[in-house]
């Protein structure tokens, strides 16, 4: 019995782990965008875009606390993504992050201004937008590792693009970008000139935060030599070769593809290898955000 019992724990171990895993993400990614939200943007009404900006725009002209806003603001969004998407365990977790989010952005701004020797942090707008856009960004990539959102605007992206089929990136941009600028007649264009820069680099800090850094490359060589090619690849950067027949479109020739990732020093390696095989190769190279699997990161159940 005891055996049983011990082998069923340790084949219900990963999914465990993984459970933990995905609360330290959701609950550390939260605290961190609250953080840098109370600390670098409220302060400075800083706005940039989403329900926490228009939040701002209503605690200036009504002294209410602005994650209190943005959670009763929160609450028909949650409800048109549970009706519209009806993905109860993503609508569940999005309520947990934005009730979190709210009520650390408003305790924060009770506890942080006594605690500091000074407050805010900063004078410097510049200082605060950076700032703000690198702990908020870092804050929400953890949430999005956690397979949720802060909800609001994202939610609302979500059920467009579902029924028009635009990219997400489009509609956050018309979105946020509306929010700025009638932040801008509030505030002043200057302040929404840093919202702007703020949701720029939010969005790449957050990307970072859920991709990592792109160490690796893709190259791919249009060649009349394929096995030549492969075989001095393998040889002189030891990964993994693929090639198959193509037909040229403007041509109509057959010539061979040959695909190779590989980390960013081995690039100048394969365009050597290329120009000596076939120096009339063809030869593309692009980033790869993520390479999983043998000779690379393992490729593990997220």
């Amino acid at each position: 019995m005891f055996k049983t019992g011990f082998g069923g724990w340790r084949r219900r171990l990963p999914a465990v782990l993984r459970g933990v895993q995905t609360a330290v993400y959701l609950l550390f990614g939260t605290a961190l965008a609250a953080l840098g939200y109370a600390l670098f943007q409220i302060p400075f009404n800083i706005v940039a875009g989403g329900l926490s900006g228009i939040g701002i725009m209503i605690n200036h002209y009504t002294g209410w606390p602005v994650g209190l806003m943005y959670w009763i603001m929160n609450v028909p969004m949650l409800a048109l993504g549970f009706y519209k998407l009806g993905r109860w365990r993503f609508v569940v977790s999005t309520l947990i992050a934005a009730t979190l989010f709210a009520a650390l952005v408003d305790l924060f701004g009770v506890i942080l201004p006594p605690l500091l020797p000074e407050f805010p942090v900063t004078q410097d707008l510049l200082l605060a937008s950076v700032y703000s856009g690198v702990v908020g960004g870092i804050g929400a990539g953890l949430v999005y590792r956690a397979g949720s959102t802060f909800g609001g605007t994202a939610i609302v992206g979500r059920v467009v693009q579902q029924r028009t089929g635009l990219p997400l990136s489009q509609i956050y941009l018309f979105t946020d970008g509306a929010v700025i600028l009638a932040a801008g007649f509030i505030f002043g264009w200057e302040i929404a000139l840093y919202g702007f820069l703020v949701l720029f680099i939010h969005g790449l800090a957050s990307d970072y935060t859920l991709e990592g850094p792109s160490s690796t490359r893709t190259v791919t060589i249009i060649t009349n030599r394929p096995v030549e090619m492969t075989q001095a690849l393998i040889a002189e950067v030891h990964r993994g070769v693929s090639y198959w027949e193509v037909t040229g479109g403007f041509t109509g020739q057959t010539r061979y593809m040959v695909m190779c990732t590989v980390y960013r020093p081995q690039v100048n390696t394969v365009k050597r290898v290329a120009a000596d095989v076939e120096p009339e190769a063809f030869v593309t190279i692009g980033v790869s955000h993520q390479a999983l699997g043998k000779g690379f990161k393992p490729l593990k159940r997220p």
